[in-house]
């Protein structure tokens, strides 16, 4: 059979052969309330220990509460979600309720609280002393060097060439169920980005391809943002030389700029803002000029961003002599060296917090002076483990140096070729704007100040020794290290929230995997008490990782709970409001989600050095992990004005926590004849 893009015959043969996703289902409310109930276990046990209403009493009050809501107002919400969903084309969650309770009704900053953050590993063509802060072949004191553009061209062209192929179906095809989910989750991520609304962000529509601001990458330097054309006539990708030439020539207008004292008004900061400020100046801004508009439109437009950062965003104040003597950064990948690339990732470094960024937009390569790169993206189009994949093809395959005429040699501008294919964005700002930015960047900084960010590589042991030996499943191991971890460090228990895709169906996101359960209780309460015996600490184990698999696979296929109870939640009219439920009444209905320990995984990440994402509660984590076959990454955020938190503390209790489960399963069974 021909691939779908190589002939018209084949195509119309696949097009009937095209897989369909089913679409979402709306779960039986019975089961619902069930499965809730069940989740409740755990939260009315612990009660009960700590001198609480007996579990069965608190038990018996929120089944009676549960059969109240079934058969009174519940019935009648099911019925609303079962209309909604009717009248919806593609599913009841995601056209009318996902995106703008998860996401676009918030009013907090994107920097650290919504969006990810991913450090790719260090490209081996690129010299040790480059990244080390040895050699600094700046190009006429910009503080960009000629290997940031080099790597920066050659992740850009490779993020580029997925896309293409991607529309070529060449990865991924649409002729299968994952290609159907993958294409259109990650054709998200592209040519658009969140416009800041009062009250309720929304998505910048999608222009039409022949559209010639569809075929650009936004690119931000020194705070100046550019346009650069990445196609050429026929629509095909440009040569990765072109792309490197183009990002020189602008590198050289911001030279010019900087050598005649010009600086920029760094108006992506404002992105930064807290989103009702934001969407305010916004108004102000496009109302400055119709050349402001031109810009906008051309942001939102381009495919994906990329920022090239200067020496200032790789340490604070770097020495312009010569460091012959001693390396002013740390050892590649040491944990210092990390941690800080991830925070620049994040947030910018913090001596110019949000500058050189538009928050807004899905995808944003990053590329340093001395060669680190990573990603930064806005959440709410899809979940980060989407551009991830498109992240681990670029990164996969180091630069080709034969892709290049000469190596790091700066190509001829002559003057009638310095303008082609790139433009400046200049915005028109007046004293308000300025002032603003201003301010923005104080809010942004206090943000970054209070994120406690940093990543663990646990290299003990991984994936395989726990498929292999441990004979048990990575994830389900990982939530229960989790789960022991911050019992050790709370002494209490806690709603804990895991991502589930529900890619099986038609335009689906996720769901809520409830890691805490009686069964995760009952094993961490038997590794806190030394007179539990082995075997039973290891059996109260397989039934957690069983009951974990289980909630999991419910999750994953359309059964969840929560994205269930916040649809019904959303069917109750307003004159409803004021006579809420009980069922939703309940504190515990509250706790029970209040997600103080946030988790994610995602691939292997053999391409990756770390990555994380925000703590949703102040005084809970945010944690990230990537379970390689033999190094387990965690990336881990928490807020450093909490007293009940430290992400340094949680690190090295989870380091103990995973060598004591290596102990627990390895210990050999007495026996019993």
């Amino acid at each position: 059979m021909q691939p779908f893009s190589t002939a018209t015959t084949a195509a119309s043969h696949l097009q009937h052969k095209q897989p369909r996703l089913p679409r979402l289902p709306v779960p039986k409310l019975d089961q619902t309330l069930q499965r809730y109930l069940t989740s409740l276990e755990p939260f009315l046990l612990e009660d009960e220990a700590r001198g609480g209403v007996p579990f069965e009493e608190a038990l018996a009050l929120r089944k009676h509460w549960a059969e109240e809501f079934e058969n009174g107002i519940g019935k009648t919400l099911q019925e609303r979600l079962y209309a909604l969903d009717k009248a919806s084309p593609h599913n009841w969650l995601d056209d009318n309720i996902w995106l703008k309770k998860a996401y676009h009704e918030w009013r907090a900053p994107l920097i650290v609280n919504s969006n990810w953050w991913l450090s790719f590993k260090n490209d081996p063509t690129i010299p040790e002393d480059v990244y080390l802060g040895l050699a600094r072949d700046e190009i006429k004191g910009t503080a960009i060097t000629r290997w940031q553009v080099r790597r920066a061209s050659w992740l850009l062209h490779r993020t580029l060439e997925f896309k293409s192929r991607l529309e070529k179906q060449e990865v991924y095809p649409d002729t299968t169920r994952d290609g159907l989910w993958f294409q259109r989750t990650i054709g998200l991520n592209f040519n658009t980005a969140r416009i800041p609304r009062r009250s309720c962000d929304t998505f910048s529509p999608v222009p039409p391809s022949p559209d010639p601001s569809t075929h650009t990458v936004l690119v931000h330097i020194h705070d100046w943002q550019y346009s650069i054309d990445v196609l050429d006539s026929r629509l095909e990708l440009l040569p990765v030389q072109t792309l490197e030439q183009r990002l020189l020539c602008i590198v050289e207008d911001a030279g010019r700029r900087l050598e005649a004292r010009e600086r920029a008004v760094p108006v992506g900061v404002l992105t930064s803002d807290e989103r009702d400020r934001w969407a305010e100046n916004l108004e102000h801004l496009l109302s400055l000029s119709p050349a402001n508009e031109t810009i906008f439109r051309a942001i939102n437009h381009s495919i994906v961003a990329l920022s090239l950062d200067p020496w200032t965003y790789v340490f604070p104040s770097p020495s312009r002599e010569s460091a012959s003597s001693s390396s002013p950064l740390p050892p590649p990948d040491s944990p210092k060296e990390v941690d800080a690339h991830l925070h620049n990732l994040r947030s910018s470094h913090s001596s110019h917090p949000a500058h050189n960024r538009w928050f807004d937009k899905p995808f944003t390569l990053i590329v340093e002076s001395n060669g680190r790169a990573g990603a930064n993206g806005e959440h709410s189009p899809c979940d980060a483990l989407v551009p991830s994949i498109m992240a681990e093809y670029a990164v996969v395959q180091a630069i080709d140096l034969d892709a290049y005429d000469e190596v790091l040699a700066m190509p001829s501008v002559q003057s009638n070729e310095s303008q082609t294919g790139w433009r400046r964005l200049d915005w028109v700002t007046d004293d308000r704007i300025k002032l603003e930015c201003v301010v923005a960047e104080e809010r942004a900084r206090a943000i970054v100040q209070d994120s406690d960010d940093s990543v663990l590589w646990f290299d003990a042991y991984g994936a395989e020794w726990i498929k292999k030996i441990a004979r048990l499943a990575p994830d389900a191991y990982i939530q229960m290290a989790l789960q022991l971890a911050w019992y050790r460090t709370r002494g209490e228990f806690t709603a804990t929230y895991e991502t589930a895709l529900t890619r099986l169906f038609h335009h689906a996101r996720t769901e809520t995997i409830r890691t805490l359960t009686k069964e995760s209780r009952a094993w961490v309460l038997s590794m806190m008490d030394p007179n539990v015996p082995v075997e039973t600490r290891r059996d109260l184990l397989h039934r957690a990782l069983q009951t974990h698999s289980r909630i999991s696979r419910a999750a994953s296929t359309g059964r969840g709970i929560d994205r269930h109870l916040l649809g019904l939640r959303c069917m109750i009219q307003p004159e409803e409001l004021a006579v809420q439920p009980a069922l939703f009444q309940d504190e515990l209905f509250t706790r029970s989600q209040t997600w103080k320990l946030s988790t994610s995984g995602l691939s292997p990440g053999d391409q990756f050095r770390g990555t994380g994402f925000s703590a949703s509660e102040h005084d809970g984590y945010g944690i990230n992990y990537l379970p390689g076959p033999s190094l387990i990454m965690f990336g881990i955020e928490s807020k450093h004005s909490c007293p009940s938190t430290s992400t340094q503390i949680f690190k090295s209790v989870l380091i103990q926590v995973l060598l004591d489960m290596k102990e627990l399963c390895s210990a050999p069974l007495k026996s019993h004849l």
